[in-house]
């Protein structure tokens, strides 16, 4: 699949897979999957009694499986998808296994180039990571929230270090959890460990923990923050000087302590989907202003307008521009770029997406059963049975579509301009 600027951008539309209908000897079908370049459509099919394989396009994998499930594209194009052969699993990668198998893997995630593949694992009741079929040397009692470094260098995970009793209360509230990287856990031990992330060039970890039953705080490479909060979420480094920041909350009011150091006074009811922009100089945030008035915030300064139910704050490459979802309780979807509504509301609607450049936005709709794509809130010429989110060329002049119409999958390549 390569680069964006490789992909065919010639304006137009192709036809990829003339009939979605079962092949012949398939007993059913599930639903599809579309490459990143739109060039390869995907579905699982039961090909035989008790035997699955994968559809790409009008072909089928020689390979069957028993079972398969999570079909996933890598940033290089390759197909993976997790499949289990005689009652065990295994990552399959364009049809071909990596790796051993084992009791049971999960949760595909690739790094930023799609060259390193990684998934959780278990084996004799003891789990970790997998990283391009090598599982960790030390495995534990349990096992979560799994995380790659964008260079795919390094992996983590919150793991149980240590055994722990049915109803040994005193045993959890001693500590029991702590993060492991690359396998090798932190010495520290803590009540909870959640949301452990990467720092840009994957050498070190943040993570938000409870210390004890009431106190929470942020870990950096294992060494707490020397302050505790009534609560904190999920924790963000600065790409400009590598500092930690987290939504904090205290007295009953949330804001943002960075390094441990109050950076906004805690005022707002809520506060979550911290984000910097990648210079480091904006950091962006969802909050609520009171009680369900729902908006975005950056640098501490909230849109005027608040909505009841706000998600997917998607912030532009260069950092100047915001995307969020807004909605009467997940009901009325609505795209907001810049603190302004589209025109216009959906059953549903998905995350936008910016192009390179930061000048023009693209959202996948729906609407009484019927998607579109809308770029900059206008809707393309047409809607389609189903449709992917939308794809922006390099430059920024051209964006992809890939749809579903009369039972046939097309690839659509529409100028910007033309919305």
């Amino acid at each position: 699949m390569g680069k964006i600027s490789s992909w065919d951008w010639e304006p137009g539309q192709k036809t990829v897979v003339k009939s979605l209908s079962l092949l012949e000897g398939h007993e059913w079908q599930e639903e599809p999957y579309v490459s990143p370049d739109g060039e390869t459509l995907v579905a699982i099919v039961k090909v035989g009694d008790g035997e699955f394989s994968v559809r790409t396009n009008d072909s089928v994998w020689e390979a069957t499986f028993e079972k398969i499930w999570y079909p996933k594209f890598s940033p290089d194009g390759r197909l993976t998808a997790i499949c289990q052969q005689d009652m065990e699993w295994v990552l399959t990668v364009d049809g071909e296994a990596m790796g051993e198998t084992t009791d049971y893997i999960w949760d595909t995630m690739f790094s930023g180039d799609g060259s390193v593949i990684a998934t959780m694992y278990k084996s004799m009741e003891q789990y970790g990571m997998c990283v391009n079929g090598e599982p960790w040397e030390t495995l534990y009692e349990n096992a979560s929230m799994p995380v790659l470094s964008k260079d795919g260098a390094h992996t983590a995970a919150v793991v149980q270090a240590e055994g722990l009793a049915a109803a040994d209360l005193e045993g959890f509230k001693r500590g029991v959890y702590t993060v492991a990287v690359d396998g090798e856990a932190w010495q520290g031990r803590y009540v909870n460990v959640w949301n452990p992330v990467f720092n840009g060039a994957g050498d070190s970890v943040a993570a938000t923990c409870r210390t004890t039953v009431y106190d929470h705080t942020v870990v950096v490479d294992d060494k707490p923050w020397p302050v505790s909060y009534n609560q904190v979420w999920e924790p963000v480094f600065c790409p400009k000087d590598g500092g930690v920041a987290a939504p904090v909350r205290v007295a009953g009011k949330w804001g943002v302590a960075k390094d441990g150091q109050t950076l906004w006074e805690p005022r707002y009811v809520q506060c979550f989907y911290l984000q910097y922009d990648a210079s480091g100089e904006k950091l962006w945030s969802v909050v609520a202003t009171s009680y369900g008035q729902f908006t975005a915030c950056v640098n501490n300064a909230a849109w005027n307008e608040t909505w009841p139910t706000v998600s997917d704050l998607v912030v532009s490459p260069d950092g100047e521009r915001a995307a969020i979802l807004a909605s009467d309780s997940n009901e009325n979807f609505r795209i907001v770029v810049d603190g302004t509504p589209w025109s216009g509301t959906y059953d549903m609607a998905w995350p936008a997406v910016f192009s390179s450049d930061s000048k023009a936005v693209a959202a996948k709709v729906e609407k009484n059963g019927r998607f579109r794509i809308l770029v900059n809130g206008k809707s393309f010429e047409r809607d389609f049975d189903a449709v992917w989110p939308p794809i922006f060329s390099e430059d920024g002049a051209k964006v992809l579509i890939r749809a579903i119409e009369n039972n046939s999958y097309v690839r659509i390549v529409a100028e910007v301009c033309d919305f």
